[in-house]
């Protein structure tokens, strides 16, 4: 910046410790475009976009080395890269994000943690448009006897806490006889089942196939087409950040990139709608 004349400095005075005392009041994107200028978008950490998730959520979110990889980490650096800023990831548990909590106390911009769009969710925090299509299944050991929910009368399944998995586990309990177990993550339930702690476990069909991959002692023997949508979630109102989600999502889906992404992470493109 050039300087200035002291008298013209202290003319502006009055006019410089208004604009500073607005700027300690939230950092402004510096898209790096002349378009973007002015789009309102406002991040609770300069020179970066806060991602809160739940770790760990494979393949969507997880630790690789000293690093955060994944389906949803990919995508989300397509937002940071729209807004010239990098992303940073903030781990926690997955009922401050539901509850609007990691938002509202200004932990994190964003939230990504393969999370299901649901209208009791949506009151508290908004979502991105729909990016991913999920449905729940049952995990196993490879020789268990158990196949279905009706197989798992007297027996005990394990569920992530605060998810839609829980919710229908719990909705289906009565009619199958089962007792539900919660974990706080989704590792930790996936090896009660793999130690035998409980019978089988549901969560999103999109991890728990990956699971298989890598511990081909455990099955999948049943999906539930509960015909689920991921968003990215935000804080109530922001409307600005949500529109430049929104738009990094179509353009991605649009140019192929996200199907480029998917099939990184997933082994195969993704179905058609």
């Amino acid at each position: 910046m050039a300087r200035r004349t002291r008298h013209a400095a202290l003319a502006l005075f009055p006019v410089l410790a208004l604009a500073a005392t607005m700027t300690a009041c939230a950092t402004k994107v510096n898209t790096g475009s002349d378009n973007n200028s002015g789009s309102g978008i406002n991040l609770v950490q300069s020179g970066k976009l806060v991602t809160c998730t739940h770790l760990s959520y494979k393949p969507f979110q997880f630790s690789e080395g000293d690093k955060t990889v994944g389906f949803d980490v990919d995508l989300v650096d397509l937002v940071a890269e729209e807004l010239n800023v990098t992303q940073e990831i903030f781990d926690t548990p997955f009922e401050t994000i539901t509850s609007g909590e990691v938002f509202n106390t200004g932990k994190c911009d964003l939230a990504a943690a393969g999370m299901t769009i649901k209208p009791d969710r949506a009151e508290v925090i908004d979502f991105s448009e729909p990016y991913f299509d999920a449905s729940q299944a049952l995990l196993v050991k490879k020789d268990s006897p158990v196949k279905t929910l009706d197989d798992l009368k007297g027996k005990k399944i394990g569920v992530q806490l605060e998810t839609t998995g829980e919710i229908y586990a719990n909705e289906n309990a009565a009619k199958h006889g089962y007792t539900v177990v919660q974990f706080e993550d989704l590792p930790l339930m996936e090896t009660a089942v793999r130690t035998g702690a409980v019978d089988a476990a549901i969560n999103d069909n999109g991890v728990l196939l990956d699971y298989v991959k890598e511990f081909p002692d455990t099955a999948v023997v049943a999906e539930f087409d509960t015909q689920e949508k991921y968003g990215i979630g935000l804080k109530k109102g922001n409307t600005a950040l949500k529109a430049k989600v929104d738009e990094v999502l179509k353009k991605a889906k649009d140019s192929g990139k996200y199907d480029e992404i998917y099939e990184k992470w997933f082994g195969k493109k993704p179905e058609s709608k």
